[in-house]
């Protein structure tokens, strides 16, 4: 199942929606109570996060709907419901409630410490290491972004996201897929010179981070990825694409810290929400400062656009433009 919060064709306020097939979708509002589910949140407007927790235990169930929804549909539009074309695609949840990106790829991480002339740390095998970004500064699909002020070193960074779906606690890495509700694109920009120099100082990253972050284009529930999860781990292929030329290409699979051990160490005394946003961190060469600018052409710079492609999940493209 595919949902997303779209501003639909003819729409002035953005819309939790389910995907019925390749271009329609349905407020998720109005589609689970044409199925007869009970104790909705009041009104079509309701972010997407807050139907997770009443969504988690039926997905497939929703899922094989939407495969039989030409049938459920004639039905459905008789009794006045209506489908309709997303004109543009919002971050699937809008302001998450906690955002935590995480560190997980070790080559990347290897790299980067290298580049600062930083050997690794014992501790970085032994923690899942994450740091908290700003859920205010998330942008969806075909969104377009300048540098910040200041900065000449715009970079993308190539990440699986993940939203938890229902509140929980102390959470053991064995049962940590159970809370997870789905998967998404991330594009982590980065102002690698602010973050340079801001680093330095032992805290951070902030102003380096926090101006924008790409999510969406849509989260595809769990159920989907049956056959790509394997005890901890997820196994999708990843790319990046510069104005068409193909940057990245790396795996979830070779997250060193795993998922389920992410969520377990975030959920660790501490409560994780329903419509949490959680990043895996950049996959292995999945950014400029990995292959070096030289190798790439530069930094991102106006008139560029980044497109994120994840297996299953689609494309999440980003144009950068001047600063006015």
């Amino acid at each position: 199942m595919r949902l997303a919060t779209v501003l639909p064709e003819n729409g002035t306020a953005p819309v939790a929606a389910v995907a019925v097939d390749s271009r329609q979708w349905v407020g998720l509002h109005a589609f689970l109570s044409f199925f007869g589910v009970n104790d909705l949140p009041p009104g079509p407007a309701v972010p997407l996060g807050s139907f997770l927790p009443m969504l988690m235990p039926r997905f497939s169930e929703f899922t094989r709907k939407i495969s039989d929804w030409p049938e459920h549909g004639r039905l459905f539009q008789s009794r006045g419901g209506r489908t309709f074309a997303a004109k543009r695609f919002m971050p699937p949840i809008l302001r998450p409630p906690a955002f935590r990106d995480f560190y997980g790829f070790e080559q990347h991480v290897r790299t980067v410490r290298s580049r600062h002339g930083l050997d690794m740390v014992q501790a970085w095998y032994e923690i899942p290491a994450f740091y908290f970004s700003n859920p205010n500064s998330l942008i969806g699909d075909q969104t377009s972004i300048t540098a910040p002020a200041g900065s000449n070193e715009l970079d993308y960074g190539l990440q699986l996201g993940l939203v938890i779906g229902s509140r929980v606690r102390n959470v053991p890495p064995e049962h940590a897929w159970k809370c997870v509700a789905g998967f998404t694109i991330i594009n982590d920009f980065s102002a690698r010179d602010l973050q340079r120099a801001e680093m330095a100082v032992g805290l951070g990253p902030a102003k380096g981070k926090d101006f924008a972050t790409a999510v969406g284009p849509v989260l595809v529930t769990r159920d989907e990825f049956a056959d790509k999860i394997e005890k901890e781990t997820i196994n999708l292929g990843m790319r990046a694409r510069l104005n068409g030329r193909e940057l990245s290409h790396g795996h979830s699979n070779s997250l060193f810290h795993s998922f389920p051990k992410m969520i377990a160490h975030a959920s660790r005394d501490a409560d994780l929400f329903p419509g949490d946003l959680i990043g895996s961190g950049t996959v292995d060469a999945g950014c400029i400062f990995e292959l070096t600018p030289e190798h790439t052409g530069g930094w991102l710079k106006p008139g560029d656009v980044i497109e994120l492609e994840i297996e299953r999940i689609g494309i999440l493209r980003t144009r950068i433009t001047a600063r006015t």
